[in-house]
């Protein structure tokens, strides 16, 4: 069974950073478009960035120039670098991607989610 198991997550201060990553584990064939987004509480889930299997990344504006979304295909794992943390990044960051198994063609699969917060 495929399964995106997140980690990283804690407390920081303003101005600091954390390094989420998310591992993608169970048999299947292929990924494809991986990406992170985000839920803060009473807010809607957000996208935060996407990396596809070449490597083209889209950031949202908010965090363009801070977080850094990487991929590395042969572990089957994607990292988010996030440098200069506001506050306002405080949130549950999930993981998707887009994975193809022996029985499914591409379909997206979620991790867990992990918990970032951001002190003032």
């Amino acid at each position: 069974q495929v399964q995106l198991v997140e980690s990283g997550g804690g407390l920081v201060h303003n101005g600091g950073s954390l390094t989420l990553s998310c591992a993608v584990s169970g048999s299947h064939f292929s990924v494809k478009t991986m990406g992170w987004y985000r839920q803060a509480p009473g807010k809607q889930r957000e996208l935060v960035a996407t990396i596809t299997t070449d490597d083209n990344t889209e950031y949202t504006d908010s965090v363009e120039g801070r977080f850094t979304i990487s991929r590395d295909s042969a572990r089957n794992t994607m990292y988010l670098q996030m440098n200069s943390l506001k506050p306002e990044d405080t949130a549950v960051y999930f993981c998707t991607a887009k994975i193809r198994t022996a029985s499914t063609w591409y379909e997206d699969y979620w991790g867990q989610g992990t918990q970032v917060t951001v002190s003032s």
